[in-house]
């Protein structure tokens, strides 16, 4: 059975997250319907999945069947190419990376409503950005999983952690860079809620070594 190897394109909000359920929608179960075979709010821009098929494809006309049948889903396959037959999309990746975005303003988003975490008060970048450095590298992350994390160990190496800030009308935009090879559940989402509060004042950037990796 020859294997492919998708990227992926898609907007959360229908979805339960990327992974198949049995009582809530989610973006694998649209894509395996799609294919003839029957962590919430993320989006994505470029996630890899791969498949077996029972026959060959050619990948441009396997990407358009596949864009066919997903409509009107907010999925979209970006790029299909044909991979090793031991090639797989989790275990082989090399890397990981999320982009968070924070809204800082007193006005609520209208336009990016659901694809920003909006925030009243205004942040401070440069405690940010020291308190993101104390959590680079190879830690256990045990404070910053979630309660139903399936991880063997929460010991992982985070690679980048880079905090900017980008002038939007009446406000700040933060963007946080996260890249590692592997996550823990809700890692991403603590990583940036903790440094909030930093930004915001309610802890200072030192407390999240004391607090958070060990």
């Amino acid at each position: 059975m020859p294997r492919y190897a998708l990227k992926i394109e898609y907007h959360g909000a229908p979805f339960s997250g990327w992974q198949r359920q049995n009582e809530h929608p989610s973006v694998q179960q649209a894509v395996e319907e799609a294919l003839g075979r029957t962590d919430a709010g993320v989006h994505a821009t470029g996630q890899v999945a791969h498949c077996d098929m029972a026959r060959d494809w050619d990948p441009f006309r396997l990407a358009e069947a596949l864009n066919y049948h997903l409509k009107p889903a907010p999925v979209a396959i970006l790029e299909a190419a044909r991979a090793p037959d031991d090639w797989h999309a989790r275990f082989s990746a090399r890397e990981r990376r999320y982009i968070f975005r924070l809204l800082s303003r007193r006005a609520q988003p209208t336009h990016e409503a659901g694809l920003v975490w909006h925030v009243r008060q205004k942040l401070e970048l440069e405690p940010m950005q020291e308190a993101a450095r104390h959590l680079v590298g190879r830690h256990d992350f045990t404070t910053f999983r979630s309660s139903i994390c399936q991880a063997e160990s929460p010991v992982k190496t985070l690679d980048r952690l880079d905090v900017t800030a980008h002038e939007v009308p009446n406000g700040t935009e933060f963007r946080f860079d996260v890249r590692a090879r592997s996550f823990l559940h809700n890692q991403v989402r603590s990583f940036v809620g903790t440094l909030e509060r930093v930004g915001a004042g309610g802890w200072a950037p030192a407390r999240v070594a004391e607090a958070g990796p060990a």
